[in-house]
């Protein structure tokens, strides 16, 4: 994060976060950084895909995300999974 344009739009998103997911009703469950490898991970905890995706459209998130590599990997519980099983 040595490019002073990535460090702003990061630094305008961080702060316009909660907002932004309370408006889908997604709650940030946590958010780590790893710095050597350029590589930040944040959990959600999201109603649905749809809601995750219009987050993802969001002006600023899209601005970051023209900066970086993204991956969105729905995952549930084990008790989530079983129940969708039997």
């Amino acid at each position: 994060m040595h490019n002073e344009k990535v460090k702003k739009l990061t630094a305008d998103l961080m702060a316009k976060m909660d907002s932004i997911t309370k408006k889908y009703g997604i709650k940030v469950v946590g958010g780590w950084a790893s710095m050597p490898e350029h590589l930040m991970v944040m959990v959600y905890d999201a109603p649905s895909m749809e809601a995750l995706l219009k987050l993802s459209m969001e002006p600023e998130v899209m601005a970051w995300g023209g900066y970086h590599t993204t991956e969105i990997r729905p995952v549930m519980t084990i008790e989530e999974s079983m129940k969708i099983m039997k």
